[in-house]
């Protein structure tokens, strides 16, 4: 039995996106004891996940803090891998190779071939790039294009009643991602839709925005739930509207039935967020996509709930 380490701190979106990954990368490795370093932020997930043996969890300090990186080091050391997955392929992680000194190391950079640039290759899909990247490293793909995220789910939560989940939210950091019109959009759906409540399950500083979006707020004991509980309530959903953040591909990878929207920052195709049931809407600029749009969409796509 030999040690295998993975590595992913996120976004949240990013870290659903590798569950065919990880799966496929512990097929390949059912002997070993397969290693996963992330963030504290996402440590109780995986803990979760049946393809981790083991989660380990980077603070991701400066790399001048000299003291946390030779820490980190002693503990990467003292596990003794044979082979790292890097499946974050960042400028820290590429800086890891060489820090860690794992021999055998899996990445965008290290798969390429001599006709080959990281830039001509970052422009496929992000599970497409996966996929490449395991089948150079020797690994079967049997499940790489096919994330399947319900390990994830709390299956002890739940709401009651049909439901149409909306993710009108983004990070701070990303406000051009957010859609300016869903509570006209949600004010429609009422309007056509009187028998589905439309729903949030807020972080902890949006909660009195959802209220103002006319949308019902979901908490666990007063306090947002957490991503195995949210993951619960999309799956349990009927569709899922939302801005190109973590819960939409969270309802991608769980076969939900919904709609993404998205500005000019990237396009569906480079994030694989397109299933067959989870499709995408894009504006160039988001001011100009009207409600109407978007609900002629919805409505279209909820027709199966008056058969």
């Amino acid at each position: 039995m030999s040690n295998i380490l993975v590595i992913k701190h996120g976004s949240l979106g990013d870290i659903v996106q590798i569950s065919g990954v990880l799966k496929d990368i512990k097929n390949a490795h059912a002997n070993d004891t397969v290693y996963f370093l992330t963030t504290s932020l996402f440590k109780d997930l995986f803990k979760q996940c049946p393809y981790v043996d083991v989660v380990l969890v980077d603070k991701r300090l400066p790399r001048w803090n000299i003291f946390y990186l030779l820490e980190l080091l002693f503990r990467i050391k003292k596990i003794n891998f044979i082979k790292c997955y890097d499946l974050q392929n960042s400028s820290r992680t590429h800086f890891y190779k060489n820090f860690f000194n794992i021999k055998d190391w899996s990445s965008s950079r290290s798969i390429l071939k001599d006709n080959e640039t990281k830039e001509q290759f970052d422009q496929e899909g992000v599970i497409e790039r996966f996929q490449v990247q395991l089948e150079r490293s020797g690994v079967k793909t049997i499940n790489t294009l096919r994330p399947d995220f319900s390990w994830a789910c709390d299956q002890n939560f739940k709401v009651d009643g049909k439901y149409i989940y909306v993710s009108p939210f983004s990070s701070l950091k990303l406000i051009h991602k957010r859609w300016p019109f869903y509570k006209e959009l949600i004010d429609l759906i009422k309007k056509n839709f009187p028998n589905l409540k439309t729903i949030c399950a807020p972080g902890p500083k949006e909660i009195d925005q959802c209220k103002d979006l006319g949308l019902d707020v979901v908490l666990d004991n007063g306090k947002s739930t957490n991503l195995m509980q949210l993951s619960k309530v999309i799956k349990d959903s009927v569709y899922v509207i939302s801005n190109d953040t973590g819960p939409a591909h969270i309802a991608a990878h769980l076969e939900c039935k919904g709609l993404a929207i998205f500005g000019h920052h990237t396009s569906p195709k480079k994030v694989s967020i397109e299933t067959e049931k989870f499709k995408a809407i894009q504006f160039e600029d988001l001011n100009n996509l009207k409600p109407e749009t978007v609900f002629e969409k919805v409505k279209q796509d909820l027709e199966f709930l008056k058969n």
